[in-house]
């Protein structure tokens, strides 16, 4: 993609969480993102909610070489940020295309530019075929955040459940 080409996006936004999503992609329930490059050539990397829930990322690498088959679900990689150590998996099928390059210098792009230069592998293959659209995505970003915040209060309530018991 030229980067005078215009993109076309949905604004989200939910609690306090609000992204700009690209409409011409596919989506995972993985919170990662596909795109064609070519024919049969699918370009993947994170979404901006997948960054935000590793916090600032500090390095990644693949257990992958360039040629190498890989699988939906297969781990090819890692990637550590200050608040979680993670697996990277594939969400598509077909031969290792390579990495992107760009993350050698500056990892954090992957954070600062998710949609664009901060893309992670290609796949020259199939993509998952659970993929999603950008209105899919929306559903499973609003379901996936419902959750946190119904978790975090019932925390809260528990907490101050905890703390009325040591008042008595």
């Amino acid at each position: 993609m030229v980067a005078s080409e215009a993109r076309k996006t949905v604004y989200y936004k939910r609690a306090r969480f609000v992204t700009h999503l690209p409409v011409e992609r596919l989506y995972t329930a993985s919170h990662q993102w596909i795109a064609q490059e070519e024919a049969g050539l699918w370009r993947i990397g994170f979404t901006k909610f997948a960054t935000r829930m590793l916090g600032d990322l500090v390095e990644f690498g693949f257990q992958v070489e360039v040629g190498d088959r890989v699988e939906i679900g297969q781990t090819i990689g890692w990637i550590e940020g200050f608040k979680a150590l993670s697996d990277l998996f594939s969400v598509a099928s077909g031969e290792f295309a390579g990495g992107n390059p760009e993350l050698e210098a500056d990892v954090t792009l992957i954070d600062s530019d998710p949609y664009g230069r901060g893309w992670l592998y290609r796949v020259r293959g199939e993509p998952e075929p659970g993929g999603v659209d950008v209105h899919g995505y929306v559903g499973i970003l609003d379901g996936t955040i419902d959750e946190m915040r119904r978790k975090q209060s019932e925390a809260g309530k528990e907490k101050e459940a905890g703390k009325e018991e040591e008042d008595e």
